[in-house]
């Protein structure tokens, strides 16, 4: 993806390119440029100089600009840790400056002043509307109990639904009307699935595939597997836990179908 024909025909031959791109002189460029910021032409390095690291995807002081930056996130966490609301303010201000700071596609828009606004009372209520809302699947063990527990109690008071992700959910919590996730992970490694956990959920929701660690599924290292968190999971405290790419007993639509059935019968109300 992204190479011209001409450099694909000598170095790929037979490999399909459907929308060409940067040809070998591009790429002689961008390594030459490369090249020349860690041997300048000025000769030895000055001591006090580090190879720039590049990249785009983490923030870093001289990088691209990103919409999560120290700025905002030291907001986030000052106005929940101090209880501050002009503080939160600033932060959900500097996230919305899309039409300034051009960090996502929406800030390429604006709302159209000339049409009219629509009544309020012919719009659904914030309390209606924060019903559909859901968690991110985030499994025990990987987030920790307070976290775990406060996204479920969050979305409950909410009228809403937490998802307990793949790692299980505390058997107390399971009867708590306060603290359960209503949406029940039921994943390959199947960590923490009883007959208990899935008659207990409002949703039953199949992670049809892992991609967490390449050509490994999802990891869970052993020195995160504490007592309690091994107990959830069924599993031996201190063990690194691997969650496999695929689930070993769906090869077909009918593997699929059957365990579509088979959670079913676990809980027939469940969606």
């Amino acid at each position: 993806v992204g190479l011209d024909q001409a450099f694909v025909d000598a170095y790929f031959h037979g490999t399909a390119t459907k929308i060409g791109g940067a040809g070998l002189d591009v790429v002689a460029t961008e390594v030459a440029a490369r090249h020349a910021k860690a041997y300048p032409a000025s000769g030895v390095p000055s001591a006090h100089r580090a190879l720039d690291i590049g990249g785009e995807y983490q923030w870093r002081r001289e990088g691209e600009p990103h919409l999560f930056d120290p700025d905002t996130v030291f907001r986030l966490q000052h106005s929940t840790r101090a209880r501050r609301y002009d503080i939160f303010k600033q932060y959900t201000e500097r996230v919305n400056e899309q039409s300034e700071r051009l960090m996502t596609l929406r800030g390429l828009f604006g709302l159209r002043s000339e049409r009219p606004s629509i009544p309020l009372e012919e719009v659904e209520p914030v309390s209606e509307i924060v019903k559909r809302f859901s968690t991110g699947a985030m499994s025990y063990g990987s987030i920790s109990r307070e976290a775990h527990e406060t996204l479920a109690i969050a979305m409950n008071q909410l009228g809403a639904k937490s998802n307990t992700g793949e790692g299980g959910e505390d058997p107390e919590r399971l009867y708590d009307p306060q603290r359960r996730s209503a949406i029940k992970q039921v994943a390959s490694g199947r960590f923490g699935v009883t007959s208990e956990y899935l008659v207990n959920s409002d949703d039953i929701q199949i992670k049809m595939a892992q991609g967490a660690k390449p050509g490994e599924g999802g990891q869970l290292p052993g020195h995160k597997v504490y007592p309690w968190v091994a107990r959830t999971r069924h599993s031996t405290p201190g063990v690194g836990l691997i969650s496999p790419p695929p689930h070993h007993d769906i090869y077909s639509i009918e593997d699929l179908a059957q365990l579509i059935h088979d959670l079913k019968n676990a809980n027939p109300r469940a969606r």
